[in-house]
């Protein structure tokens, strides 16, 4: 008998709290099949999440040019940094991240028993996390992530699956640490995962594979509900609006430089209109290039960064970012090792010595330095004024 912990909610529903990255774990969902005898296995994947599993998790070139052209570059990242610690401890045990997860759907398949997929789609996650963020919480993930703690020891995996005040514990701390993150990794996640468990037909059987981390959580909820609402998955698989203020903000530049640029040329003033290229041109390449060098771009992209900064600082529909990822691709060449290695990555720090982070990292850093940029040149055209 595994050391995993379950709970009886009901004589029909059964959950099974699991270490994402433990080998444990994986015998533990065959033992319970065996001995609960489900009629419905539901594991906590989405089906993005699923796909990438049964697919052995690789990334092709063709996935990271979309990831480039549609803007995506700065979401993997997040999303792989954020699990880089997990992708070591899997290693470290012999499974990858979610072994135990397609080990339940595996068995459930060969022993002809419904699957059902309970989480909320990753992307919809990340992005609800990062709305609900404040700017000091981002800077604090930033700078953890930057930061090299090998001294930390990791907790015992056995006394981690078998201690749920230790695991409680744990997830107090991420609340405290990212308040925002914490509502939404945490306490939506236990409420999404169990209106899905409530959907399903409750004449039926049901195991349902978990993190450990939300059984308490999820105990709780489904304690106190016994009825599926609709109304609440709708609301928690909306995607955060952008504010009318953000969706504005990318235009006030190019406004302000074009405002600038019928003022001078009205007036006739042609030595101010030379200032105004200058310094627009001038700011936008050297921070676009600084991004791109801070991320190891190669000399061609650099210049690529240069170059495109100045023109796409004035059209929010393009990005510097795009252009240099694009030309970083193309003559620093991923690897198939490359990119099957990118989402097995243990330390931030590989993610620059890995040629498809590269790409990932001239993406995101160039447009970070343009944006900036593009604001310092705009002070610097109001205060010569």
């Amino acid at each position: 008998m595994s050391s995993s912990p379950f709970i009886d909610i009901s004589p029909n529903l059964r959950l099974l709290g699991t270490a994402h990255v433990a080998k444990a774990s994986v015998e533990a969902v065959k033992f319970q099949i065996e001995d609960f005898k489900p009629d419905v296995v539901a594991v906590e994947l989405c089906q993005s999440r699923y796909d990438s599993l049964i697919s052995d998790r690789r990334l092709d070139k063709e996935g990271l040019l979309k990831v480039i052209k549609e803007g995506k570059a700065p979401l993997v990242l997040l999303q792989s940094m954020l699990a880089s610690e997990q992708r070591r401890l899997g290693m470290d045990e012999g499974e990858q991240p979610g072994a135990e997860l397609l080990a339940a759907v595996e068995v459930a398949k060969e022993n002809d028993l419904e699957v059902k997929l309970i989480d909320r789609d990753i992307q919809v996650t990340l992005r609800r996390a990062w709305k609900k963020m404040k700017f000091r919480e981002k800077f604090k993930i930033l700078y953890s992530l930057l930061g090299e703690e090998e001294d930390e020891e990791n907790p015992d995996l056995e006394e981690l699956l078998g201690n749920r005040d230790l695991l409680s514990s744990m997830m107090e701390e991420l609340r405290e640490f990212s308040p925002g993150a914490g509502t939404v990794l945490i306490d939506e996640r236990d409420s999404y995962l169990a209106e899905k468990i409530l959907s399903i037909d409750s004449d039926k059987k049901i195991l349902a594979v978990v993190g450990a981390g939300h059984l308490n959580g999820l105990e709780e909820y489904l304690n106190d509900k016994s009825t599926f609402n609709e109304n609440n998955l709708t609301i928690l698989e909306e995607i955060p609006k952008t504010s009318l203020f953000a969706k504005i903000l990318p235009w006030m530049i190019p406004a302000l430089v074009m405002g600038l640029m019928a003022y001078f040329l009205t007036t006739g003033d042609g030595i101010d209109l030379v200032e105004l290229f200058t310094v627009w041109t001038l700011a936008n390449a050297i921070f676009a290039a600084i991004g791109c060098i801070l991320a190891r771009g190669h000399i061609l992209s650099i210049l690529t960064a240069a170059l495109a900064s100045p023109i796409t600082s004035l059209n929010p529909t393009l990005a510097a970012g795009w252009f240099a990822g694009y030309v970083q691709m193309k003559v620093v060449e991923p690897t198939t090792e490359d990119l099957q290695n990118f989402l097995k990555l243990d330390k931030f720090g590989l993610f620059w010595s890995n040629r498809a982070g590269r790409v990932l990292l001239v993406t995101a850093l160039t447009n970070v330095g343009s944006m900036a940029g593009a604001w310092v040149a705009a002070a610097g055209l109001i205060g010569g004024i």
